[in-house]
């Protein structure tokens, strides 16, 4: 026989696949995907050396995957079918050339072998609190930001029998050989080089490309939280064109299915959208239920089906966006739990002890003693540093690295023997001042963590040194960047950073005020007390002055405690 091309798709055709087909060994192209065929994959198949591209996708075929199929160098797509796994090896997901996805589904599997891409309705396999509820891909193109929606990347370049996962949230599926056109080499991603109209300047980078498949192409939105979702499918047909040319009088259509379900037949993006390169967007509900959700685009063998150059005709999408019609559970892991219970403790036992110092610093507790006692005092089992690691990493406090000066002290850059970049904040012991906002400083800052907030290493108390050790902000403070008299250090702020710092301050209040566990009104906000890291994001700093509050008050009466 010289049969070279054989594709029967999508005829109603049932039964076992006859194994004389294998005996056309001049084939070159065998598609019988989407019909009704089960039984296994005949043996004979091992004799089509000469066929390059094999499609069996959806189907009923069950069995064993034969080996030959793993080690061929074709392109053969036998993804969404009931094959058996009874191997004790594992099977993971195959790159390249073979597509297996949602292709074992038999009760007699060995699941716990067959990773979850390969079983039916590709399940989950993230714990809850790795869920999400969002998902935004720019199918063809690279990572763009539209307004505040940030699209993901997809620019696998490869189709014809392909299977594509992004990480652990969204991967795609594409069976098909442009077998109607001209040339070897097939194009997957394609990129408008015409003018699109009716479309925003926010939009455009969405339509610039598109990813295009001939028969099947499917999306996956991986470890979704159950619920209900509003799924926008971007489509503009900027393939064919409204010119004079053949490509003029191509007409795509093909049908949509969320989850299953035939929501859009006979689906033609030029007369939805009333013209080429004219953007348009179909809102779908959508529910899922086991943590996946299935978008699937399949070419049903309508429309055009062989323009001369390049007969590209089969389903394209430009972009997706997938948004939960809920608002998303607050879900702790066992380890965040865990983390949270242990800082609530260390905060309540750090509260106690301040507590404790103060009234005994007052007299409460009986007699006072000396500011040196009374600080080597404290029992903190964390974050504590010898005078010697702290000598070591400033080079003995040389003024070379000196960063700042502050109304209780100095400010000194160091290096520690691990290369962990640290602050350290020199404050006078000669008043009772310096040792007040010392333990206050301790006191305060050490239970918070927040983005906005300099993160507290540890201190160091010995001697008479008072020393506080803070997280390095290598651009110094708020008051240096905008105000400094040495232009090296003075900094050009343009509008949006400035934003952002004025942003990150305020989040960092409303945190001391509202969110935190512990109440706090810092009562020295001023430029010099807010830091900039290496992304200039602000970092309030200097607590000495800070007071606490009762949760249960709306109002407290204090004043301005710092200096100017």
């Amino acid at each position: 026989m010289n049969l070279k091309t054989l594709i029967l798709t999508k005829c109603l055709i049932h039964g076992e696949i006859p194994d004389y087909i294998g005996d056309m060994t001049k084939l070159k192209n065998i598609d019988l995907s989407f019909n009704n065929l089960t039984g296994g994959i005949p043996t004979t198949f091992e004799k089509l050396a000469k066929t390059n591209f094999m499609y069996l996708t959806g189907n009923k075929l069950t069995g064993p995957v034969p080996k030959y199929i793993f080690n061929s160098n074709k392109n053969v797509d036998i993804s969404l079918n009931n094959f058996t796994w009874e191997s004790s090896d594992p099977i993971e997901c195959p790159r390249g050339s073979v597509n297996l996805v949602e292709s074992y589904s038999s009760p007699r599997n060995k699941l716990d072998k067959v990773h979850p891409c390969l079983r039916q309705n590709f399940p989950c396999s993230a714990p809850a609190d790795q869920y999400h509820y969002t998902l935004h891909i720019n199918c063809g193109g690279a990572k763009i930001n539209t307004g505040h929606t940030k699209y993901e990347a997809d620019m696998e370049a490869r189709g014809a029998s392909m299977f594509y996962s992004s990480g652990q949230y969204w991967a795609f599926s594409s069976t098909g050989k442009f077998m109607d056109d001209d040339t070897d080499l097939d194009n997957y991603i394609r990129t408008n080089t015409s003018t699109l109209s009716k479309v925003s300047a926010v939009d455009l980078e969405l339509y610039r490309t598109a990813r295009v498949s001939p028969l099947s192409l499917t999306y996956y939105g991986l470890c979704l939280g159950n619920g209900n979702y509003t799924v926008r499918l971007h489509f503009a047909e900027i393939i064919f064109k409204n010119d004079s040319t053949f490509n003029s009088l191509g007409k795509r259509i093909f049908d949509i299915y969320i989850q299953e379900k035939l929501v859009k037949k006979d689906f033609n993006i030029e007369d939805e959208a009333g013209g080429t390169g004219i953007p348009i967007v179909k809102n779908f509900p959508a529910e899922v239920t086991s943590h996946t959700l299935k978008i699937h685009l399949y070419w049903a063998g309508r429309g055009t089906t062989g323009i001369p150059l390049r007969g590209t005709y089969g389903p394209l999408i430009s972009a997706i966006s997938v948004k939960s019609n809920f608002k998303p559970p607050v879900v702790h892991s066992k380890k965040n739990h865990v983390m949270i219970m242990a800082a609530i403790v260390g905060a309540s036992v750090l509260l106690v002890l301040l507590i404790l110092f103060i009234m005994r610093w007052k007299g409460c507790l009986g007699g006072k003693v000396s500011a040196d006692k009374e600080l080597r005092g404290l029992d903190l089992q964390t974050g504590l540093y010898t005078l010697r690691q702290i000598k070591a990493a400033t080079n003995n406090f040389d003024p070379a690295n000196k960063v700042g000066e502050g109304g209780f002290g100095s400010v000194y850059k160091g290096i520690l023997s691990d290369g962990t970049v640290i602050a350290v904040k020199q404050l006078s012991s000669k008043s009772r001042q310096g040792n007040r906002e010392f333990v206050n400083e301790i006191g305060m800052i050490s239970a918070q963590q927040h983005p906005n907030l300099v993160k507290l290493y540890g201190c160091c108390v010995e001697g008479n040194q008072l020393l506080l050790v803070y997280e390095y902000m290598k651009n110094n403070c708020l008051s240096r960047a905008i105000f400094g008299k040495d232009t090296e250090y003075r900094l050009k702020l343009d509008w949006p950073t400035r934003k952002k710092i004025c942003i990150g301050i305020a989040r960092g209040l409303a945190y001391l005020h509202e969110d935190s566990r512990i109440k706090i009104v810092h009562r020295d906000i001023k430029t010099s007390n807010v830091l900039l890291d290496k992304d200039l994001n602000a970092k309030i700093s200097d607590f000495g002055l800070a007071k606490l509050y009762e949760e249960d008050k709306t109002h407290i009466s204090t004043r301005i405690a710092g200096t100017m």
